[in-house]
């Protein structure tokens, strides 16, 4: 990708220097042999690491999170820029113009959300949560919220390496921002509190799809302004792919459970990333009307 040439956004703030020490399993939030029981089954459901969240729900960074250091000096004595940190604020500037453009064209106004980087677990105003849930959106504070350790998950337990992979997930939450500023999110809020368990999956699965689309709509202009490369449309579509439910689920307990999806399958989500990627038109993202997504 060719980040380096897209505007960097002011609208990052940087949590990880605040992320508190980790901490051994005998301190903090305690468990009681159900509650173990408990986390352990749906660690291993959502593909985590169960020491992972134990250590999170104890308050401290889970042990795969790599220690984040003050960047080492160059051989000038200079700080050494920090390429990941670049990498994020260059993407979200590039959403932002991306969606103030397309909201312009629909006579409204693109109010871009803040990314918060965190380390091990941050609070929001949906509550605290810990860097095993992956990247996500709270529309109550409209902040996306990410742990860049996520990327090296990306790349390495779920086997989606690239920068457009990385680009991907950031635009799939600046997706959820979208259907927030749009209503969506509040209307589906509305549906899912008179759902039964059944109903609301699905309804999340489309909720998921349409923000997977909202980021091939994204991925669309970058490519028409030549800042893809060769390579990263299906680096992007491997991240797809790679975190459909039931590739997770085949992955963490061996055998798939449609009945629980929340996200979507596989298949579902390169179709819906690629719909909005080749169309670049919000149109062809409603997932609400389509009777099967």
């Amino acid at each position: 990708m060719r980040w380096r040439d897209m505007r960097s956004s002011d609208n990052l703030e940087d949590r990880e220097a605040a992320a508190p020490p980790r901490r051994g399993l005998g301190a903090g939030f305690k468990l009681g042999g159900a509650g173990l029981i408990t986390v352990v089954a749906i660690s291993l459901l959502l593909g985590l690491n169960p020491l992972d969240v134990l250590v999170s729900l104890q308050g401290g960074a889970p042990p795969s999170a790599p220690t984040q250091s003050a960047p080492p000096p160059t051989s000038s004595g200079s700080v050494a820029r920090d390429e990941t940190k670049e990498f994020i604020i260059r993407i979200l500037g590039d959403t932002e113009d991306t969606w103030k453009t397309l909201f312009g064209q629909m006579g409204g106004e693109y109010h871009p959300p803040r990314l918060v980087l965190f380390r091990g677990a941050v609070d929001s105003a949906c509550g605290r949560a810990s860097s095993a849930v992956g990247p996500f959106y709270c529309s109550a504070d409209r902040h996306v919220y990410l742990d860049r350790s996520f990327f090296e998950a990306l790349a390495q337990r779920f086997g989606a390496p690239g920068e457009f992979a990385r680009a991907y997930v950031i635009a799939h939450e600046i997706g959820h921002h979208v259907q927030n500023q749009l209503g969506i999110t509040e209307k589906v809020g509305q549906q899912r509190a008179r759902a039964g368990e059944a109903r609301s999956n699905a309804i999340s699965i489309r909720v998921e799809l349409q923000a997977d689309c909202f980021a091939g709509v994204w991925g669309h202009f970058a490519r028409q302004r030549n800042l893809l490369e060769p390579g990263d449309v299906e680096s992007g579509l491997a991240a797809a792919a790679a975190i459909g439910d039931d590739r997770i689920q085949r992955q963490s307990q061996g055998h798939v459970a449609p009945e629980s999806f929340t996200h979507g399958s596989s298949a579902q989500r390169v179709r819906w990333f690629r719909a909005g990627l080749d169309s670049g038109d919000l149109g062809q993202c409603d997932t609400f009307v389509t009777a099967k997504p």
